[in-house]
């Protein structure tokens, strides 16, 4: 009788501590997305009770992954599927995701894309690949990241009632933190110095559209030294646009940067973080391209 009684209280013991195991982290909400800034947002949005599953592995341009079919399997499960749109990646198209939980988040500006001629080239190893006829980095708008991050709260919210409250909250505090890049970006072209840039890499449409900048770009793979036909090509793009600026979508050598400077172009670095960044985070990060931008246009 006693041993009976040892046992119950056993098996109760265990089923009491199986109870008190925290169903959130069991069965916490998730949003995926296929690029970082929507990521980012996600994070933020969900104010530590969203957990996030971006798949692209560091160093791959996200714009030309191809996810597995584990991958897919752990896309399709997530409660919330945040798709940049604009052509940024193509594997959607050719994947089965549930409609009701997948949102293009750029589906309400389209009259505001930015169309562009296609390009052909190769990076490294990735063999060729082409620059769709849309422009994708929108998220460097950042008047439209807000549109993105609108839309985006409203799908979390929609799908995660329980956390409605908390996401407008913190969607406020992005949205906000969102302006404050816009209103510093609006005074760029203000600049003394402002003028002509040339980019390593065209990624920068929507940047130069709503800040007013003239930006001309190259086919530059930043990760790599450039040729001297590249350099050749630089030199005569800055004869042909009069540019006293140039932008790098990563860092690049120190030898790279000395014969910029020898060129009498000022240099900056700024990704357009479409992958996650090895330090920082978007804030931080694209609060940084605006100082490094603004003290290079200061400095000529």
């Amino acid at each position: 009788m006693q041993m009976n009684t040892l046992c119950r209280r056993s098996v109760l013991g265990m089923l009491l501590s199986v109870t008190a195991m925290p169903l959130a982290a069991q069965d916490r909400p998730v949003v995926a997305t296929d690029n970082y800034p929507l990521a980012y947002f996600a994070d933020r949005l969900g104010g530590g009770a969203v957990d996030t599953v971006f798949l692209v592995p560091a160093g791959t341009d996200p714009s030309f992954w191809r996810p597995g079919i584990a991958d897919i399997s752990e896309i399709q499960s997530a409660d919330v599927i945040a798709l940049n749109g604009a052509g940024f990646s193509t594997w959607p198209t050719k994947a089965s995701l549930p409609r009701s939980r997948t949102i293009d988040t750029s589906a309400g500006f389209g009259d505001r894309l930015i169309r562009t001629d296609t390009v052909t080239h190769s990076h490294g190893e990735g063999g060729e690949h082409s620059h769709a006829a849309t422009a994708s980095y929108t998220w460097l708008d950042f008047a439209l990241a807000q549109e993105q991050v609108k839309v985006l709260a409203d799908a979390m919210a929609r799908q995660m009632p329980d956390n409605a409250a908390s996401i407008a909250r913190e969607r406020d505090v992005l949205l906000a933190d969102l302006d404050a890049l816009d209103t510093r970006a609006m005074v760029l072209s203000d600049q003394p110095g402002a003028g002509p840039v040339i980019a390593s890499h065209p990624r920068y449409h929507y940047f130069a559209a709503a800040y007013d900048l003239e930006i001309t770009a190259l086919e530059w793979d930043a990760t790599e030294d450039p040729t001297d036909a590249q350099w050749a090509t630089l030199e005569t793009m800055i004869a042909d646009t009069g540019a006293r600026h140039f932008i790098w979508e990563a860092e690049p050598s120190a030898a790279a940067q000395r014969r910029m400077s020898a060129l009498g172009l000022t240099d900056v670095v700024f990704s357009p973080l479409a992958n996650t960044p090895s330090e920082g985070s978007f804030i931080d990060r694209m609060r940084g391209a605006l100082d490094a931008l603004e003290s290079a246009f200061q400095e000529n």
